[in-house]
């Protein structure tokens, strides 16, 4: 193995051969040369917790000795056929999905992304419908392709050429700062009377799909009342409409207790696409959806890498993982404790910290002043300084004004503290800068 190449070298080299769009989080970047567990290390050998886990991907932790286990017998046994030839992991990973998933979802359709799940749901909807019109949400984000960039109601992601045609955006649940100028005890749930609104006045009167993310993740970990999809799907079923459920974030136990997002709001979606987190940072997507939704899909369907063996039997063996050291109930437990955490940093820091939301560990810290006021820098300076002090964070929102909070499942009360201190201590700090200026 080559010795890594110091940061300053590896910047000027990523600069000359990869296009400049895709752009760095951080001023500074480390380098990162290995992972373990919740940690990162870079190529000096310092230690990183890391509480963003690869954007939401590291779900049982950097290099977990089974699923790499899993990895490498795989590798060295067959790597790749194509979804023409019969493979076992493939349909494995199928039965484990259909076991899973809530309902009566029992077919599977395995990609190689979030994107290409959420390009693909949106295909089947409209073929078992024959219908052409999506509804998305405003500050959504459903991926880079041409349509999943459509969907995505985020002008900071939005295609840079025409946007795909036939789709519509309903106001968010975003509490915090509600459109429709509300407060929890006034709010008649306006936000998802906005669904049949936009079916009214910018459809047909008979769109084929609403596609929703349980709790946005890009968007800002905004997270919808517990009531809102039981009546979204109400109004979805008066017009003959479907439900997608984006679990690309939320799924595979991250919000704790369930396996997917959606069900901790007590509905029964008829597609829900994944990725990210399923195999713990190998490329992989999946569609699941119902035996009357996929019968529609009699055309031939080829997905080269999709359904890769090595792919899926690593998913397997998180999935299986995620089971044995129960880290569905471990997020719970330990996204309470940080939830609490996190809200008594607000009230230490009320002119800074607007709002803390979400569930298990899929969770936002808003940075904003006492008018709401987004404070994106100063969320940059915390997210670089936490960096500086060894805890990488992430943020997102509109206004990248969110600090994302989305760790391994495996991540213990020790490590939240950790984190707590160094977020407190990155507040002070800015807190001071700006008594100065």
């Amino acid at each position: 193995m080559s010795v890594p190449l110091n940061r300053e070298e590896l910047k000027k080299k990523r600069e000359k051969f990869i296009i400049p769009g895709v752009k760095q989080m951080y001023a500074d970047p480390p380098h990162f040369v290995k992972g373990k567990g919740q940690y990162l290390f870079d190529e000096t050998g310092r230690e990183y917790l890391d509480m963003f886990a690869g954007i939401v991907t590291v779900s049982v932790g950097h290099c977990h000795p089974k699923v790499v286990q899993a990895t490498v017998n795989q590798v060295n046994t067959l790597q790749h056929t194509s979804t023409i030839f019969m493979t076992q992991p493939m349909v494995d990973l199928g039965e484990k999905l259909a076991e899973i998933t809530p309902g009566d979802m029992g077919k599977s359709f395995i990609t190689n992304s979030g994107t290409e799940a959420n390009e693909a749901a949106i295909r089947f909807a409209r073929l078992a419908t024959g219908r052409h019109e999506v509804i998305a949400l405003e500050h959504s984000y459903h991926g880079e392709s041409h349509l999943a960039s459509t969907l995505t109601a985020n002008h900071n992601w939005r295609p840079d050429t025409m946007p795909a045609a036939g789709v519509a955006y309903a106001a968010n649940a975003y509490c915090y700062r509600c459109p429709f100028k509300k407060s929890p005890d006034s709010c008649g749930l306006e936000c998802a009377q906005d669904v049949e609104r936009v079916i009214q006045s910018q459809t047909s009167g008979k769109p084929a799909v609403m596609i929703a993310e349980p709790i946005q993740g890009v968007g800002g970990a905004i997270t919808p009342p517990d009531d809102y999809f039981i009546e979204v799907k109400k109004i979805l079923e008066k017009y003959g409409a479907l439900f997608i459920a984006d679990e690309v974030q939320t799924g595979v136990g991250r919000t704790g207790k369930h396996w997917f997002g959606i069900s901790s709001y007590g509905v029964q979606p008829d597609i829900i696409t994944m990725a990210k987190g399923l195999a713990n940072g190998l490329p992989i997507g999946a569609v699941v959806t119902t035996e009357a939704v996929a019968k529609a899909l009699q055309k031939q369907t080829i997905n080269t890498f999709g359904g890769n063996p090595i792919s899926a039997a690593t998913a397997l063996a998180v999935l299986e993982t995620i089971e044995e050291e129960k880290l569905m109930e471990n997020a719970r437990v330990v996204g309470e404790y940080l939830m609490a955490g996190l809200k008594d940093l607000q009230k230490q820091f009320p002119d800074m910290i607007g709002d803390v939301r979400g569930k298990g560990l899929m969770v936002g810290m808003e940075l904003a002043d006492k008018n709401k006021v987004p404070l994106t820098q100063e969320t940059m300076r915390v997210v670089e300084m936490s960096k500086d002090e060894g805890v990488v964070i992430g943020k997102g929102g509109m206004w990248g004004n969110v600090i994302r909070i989305k760790p391994p499942l495996s991540i213990t009360k020790d490590n939240v503290d950790t984190m707590l201190k160094v977020l407190k201590k990155c507040m002070e700090a800015v807190v001071k800068v700006h008594a100065k200026a």
